[in-house]
């Protein structure tokens, strides 16, 4: 008897508590989110602007028109601003007191990038995504024809300009040219500086540093219109055309090709018919060639009967 009494108490007890989980969710499922029950937290280091939490809200609102609890569809407001070209990674939650959570990493730029008449930024994981109407984020900007499988490497370019004091008061943009060269646009002058490849970056741009310190300090700016920095242990200047006190050397160059001699084909004169051909053998000794007979043809005229002569040449 004792056993069946406590199975009736443990039966009772688990309808009780069945019936209190199933009111507590009905009440909870009713519960309205409002807008202070929203929690919106963006969580990027670098703080962008591309979404806001009024973006957000409105999402919420559009996935839930009802505003309850029970009619929210978390994994499918989850996807939706997964979806945001600006969105990086996004995180939705409840609370047991109806709080919806919504922890938003956004997309930070390492560079703007123009390519075939395109404007769209690049992360730092290589990922493209539209530029804004609301907000411009500041970034160094790209030029080019850059492939996707280069994005990354110039990413990690851009962020070693960023984090050198040097390198990022020097450097403003980045081009690629038709050769498949990059270069690094100035802030000083009218001059860029060729880099080449996107290898050894580190290296090209302490040689860079280096020019800079021991002579490029002591010149005008505007006297180079290129430095090159692509090659292994060297740097390559080119000067500057419009400037003029480059005009005395850039004419004393053109002075020194003019000496440079000039290779003038001769001329040769076609051979008249009746000259006598020579045959000639080599022997044992190249300096001393033997000579055969040579024959000597002469076309027949009308006047002269056909004749054949022999030269003997010694």
């Amino acid at each position: 008897m004792k056993n069946k009494y406590r199975i009736l108490k443990i039966a009772i007890t688990v309808i009780i508590l069945g019936f209190l989980l199933s009111f507590s969710l009905k009440k909870f499922s009713g519960q309205k989110i409002t807008d202070n029950k929203i929690s919106v937290k963006m969580n990027e280091k670098t703080p962008v602007y591309f979404i806001d939490e009024k973006d957000i809200r409105e999402i919420v609102k559009k996935e839930n028109p009802s505003g309850k609890v029970g009619d929210l569809n978390i994994p499918a407001l989850e996807k939706k601003i997964n979806n945001l070209p600006a969105v990086d990674s996004a995180n939705v939650y409840l609370n047991l007191n109806g709080k919806l959570n919504l922890d938003i990493k956004q997309r930070v730029p390492v560079f703007r990038l123009n390519k075939e008449g395109r404007d769209f930024y690049v992360d730092e994981k290589g990922i493209e995504f539209p530029i804004s109407k609301t907000y411009s984020h500041p970034c160094m900007l790209v030029t080019g024809n850059v492939k996707k499988e280069e994005y990354e490497k110039l990413a990690e370019l851009v962020e070693k300009i960023d984090k050198d004091d040097f390198s990022k008061k020097y450097f403003i943009g980045i081009s690629k040219d038709r050769n498949g060269d990059y270069n690094l646009l100035t802030s000083e002058g009218n001059y860029k500086v060729e880099i080449g490849d996107l290898d050894n970056i580190d290296f090209k741009v302490k040689g860079f540093k280096a020019f800079v310190e021991k002579y490029l300090v002591y010149q005008d700016p505007e006297k180079y219109s290129m430095v090159s920095i692509k090659y292994q242990n060297q740097i390559v200047t080119t000067l500057n055309p419009n400037y003029k006190e480059n005009d005395s050397i850039l004419k004393a160059a053109n002075i020194e090709l003019a000496k440079a001699p000039v290779a003038v084909a001769k001329s040769v004169e076609p051979k008249p018919k009746a000259e006598v051909k020579k045959e000639i053998k080599k022997t044992g000794n190249p300096s001393k060639p033997k000579v055969t007979q040579a024959k000597k043809t002469e076309k027949p005229t009308a006047s002269k009967p056909k004749t054949k002569a022999k030269v003997k040449i010694e």
